[in-house]
């Protein structure tokens, strides 16, 4: 160990110096330093130095473990937790250098946290207190008589299964009952006339509507362990824990939703930083090594920090130096501040890091240029003569560029996620609870949903059924009172 921690205090002053120098805004931040078996305990609790038990985490620290501890993988320079102040955890074995990147990595990390729009829900005052109040309700549970650990984890397991079957958006304000009616009276005002507005009158099929209105939910609802919760007859611990895990996602969709962006966020300050610092020659060559392995491209797979970086790289060169096809696309104004002056590159960047998430950040900033710059490609693979066979389908030219970007963009955030939604929860008058699943061109793995489902029918306690689009057919999937899956071709 070639530091001290008088020598981690002094070099933090100075990149925090570097940190507000630059224009960044973060929280507060406090670092904590652990070992290997510590920070691979944080990483199956997804950093949190409290959290509820579950046997999944036990198993996650355990695969973790035994890949590290045969050389299989490694562990990550640094965690950081979304949390006023933020917590992060520099590795006790890393060397000077590591620490210092980390910590600069880290700062990056917080000041996005702090300050992107998808994060303002996550209420980071009381993230730390909100999971241990958690913690210790989870607890209090296993270790009531009347409940026990087998109970608890049955139903913890059926609640992670659904857990991100949620707001996407958590920007997006849930809509109300009154909300939701007034979708429904669009849609049948759109079904009776769609051209109402164009012929001055309105018709409507009130009869309908009021069918509509009295089916549950009125309009299709995304957050499945909440309706679950409210909807069925669970005693008052099971809603409890219902509502404890599906708060806790709601803590990491943002991270989900912005992980290209938040990685290239880190990686871009981490080397503005480093590279501002008064390194010996030593550590500047050791620093230069250890961020090109942080963005080094992955074969046949996207690396976030990669990715990230390039981006909010491209964007500020190109708004310090707009060339003509820039200003034609995006318009002059957008190249200019409220009080008239020109739009750096630094106000730029700053500006996006506030407003958007991987799907718009890609699908304004990815161009076709920086794709091809990136050696982007899209590829299949197929066995010939008992050998694999990988063959390139698509490069980034004037006729697939653009639709490359869009299948990438299919793949980012929540969007890897299927959206499934409560159609009824009385179908057919029967407290028969019928789901949607929204095909967007990509199938549902039949053994997930089969897993799925039946955890569904536990928290639901009676008949649960999906409908869903497989190979180019619909199917009706049911599981039956003995807990067996059942799947027939409806057309």
């Amino acid at each position: 160990m070639d530091w001290t921690i008088e020598d981690l205090k002094n070099w933090h002053e100075k990149i925090f110096e570097k940190v507000l120098e630059f224009g960044l805004d973060p929280y507060e931040q406090e670092f904590e330093i652990c070992d290997h078996e510590q920070m691979m305990s944080y990483m199956a609790y997804s950093g949190m130095p409290s959290h509820y038990p579950h046997w999944s985490y036990g198993k996650a620290f355990e695969k973790t473990k035994t890949l590290y501890d045969y050389g299989v993988s490694g562990l990550p320079y640094e965690m950081v937790i979304n949390s006023n102040p933020s917590i992060a955890y520099l590795m006790k074995g890393n060397n000077l250098c590591l620490q210092l990147l980390t910590m600069s990595h880290v700062y990056g990390h917080n000041d996005f946290f702090k300050n992107n729009f998808t994060f303002k829900s996550t209420n980071a005052d009381y993230t730390i207190q909100d999971f241990m109040s958690h913690a210790k309700r989870v607890r209090g549970y296993i270790e009531n008589p009347f409940i026990g650990l087998d109970k608890v984890e049955a139903v913890l397991d059926a609640a992670h299964s659904l857990s991100l079957q949620q707001r996407r958006n958590l920007a997006r304000k849930k809509l109300t009952h009154d909300e939701q009616a007034e979708m429904v009276r669009d849609q049948f005002r759109q079904m009776t006339d769609p051209f109402g507005s164009v012929h001055k009158r309105e018709k409507f099929d009130d009869e309908g509507f009021k069918q509509a209105m009295e089916k549950n939910p009125p309009w299709p609802e995304e957050d499945i362990l909440l309706f679950i919760r409210d909807n069925t007859r669970l005693s008052e611990w099971e809603k409890d824990l219902l509502t404890i895990v599906h708060d806790e996602v709601q803590y990491f969709v943002p991270q989900i939703e912005t992980k290209i962006m938040n990685e290239g966020w880190a990686s871009f300050w981490h080397k503005k930083i480093m590279n501002s610092l008064d390194l010996d020659f030593g550590l500047a060559a050791e620093f230069a090594k250890n961020h090109a392995q942080v963005l080094s491209p992955r074969f046949g797979q996207i690396n976030p920090y990669h990715l990230g970086y390039k981006i909010w790289e491209n964007i500020e060169k190109r708004w310090d130096e707009p060339s003509k096809e820039d200003l034609e696309k995006f318009g002059k104004l957008n190249f200019s501040n409220a009080d008239g002056s020109k739009k750096t590159g630094s106000n730029k960047i700053f500006e996006v890091r506030e407003a958007d998430r991987d799907q718009s950040f890609i699908r304004q900033y990815l161009t076709k240029d920086l794709m091809r710059e990136l050696k982007m490609f899209e590829y299949e693979e197929t066995e010939q003569g008992g050998q694999r066979v990988i063959k390139v389908t698509k490069v980034p030219d004037e006729d697939n560029w653009q639709a490359m970007r869009d299948q990438l963009i299919k793949s980012v955030g929540m969007n890897g996620i299927p959206v499934i939604k409560v159609e009824d929860a009385n179908y057919n008058n029967s407290r028969h609870l019928f789901l949607k699943h929204y095909h967007d061109g990509r199938d549902l793995q039949l053994g997930y949903a089969e897993k799925t489902l039946k955890h569904v029918r536990d928290l639901w306690r009676g008949r649960v059924s999906l409908e869903a689009i497989i190979n180019n057919t619909k199917n009706l999937c049911h599981v039956d009172d003995d807990g067996k899956f059942h799947k027939k071709i409806i057309y």
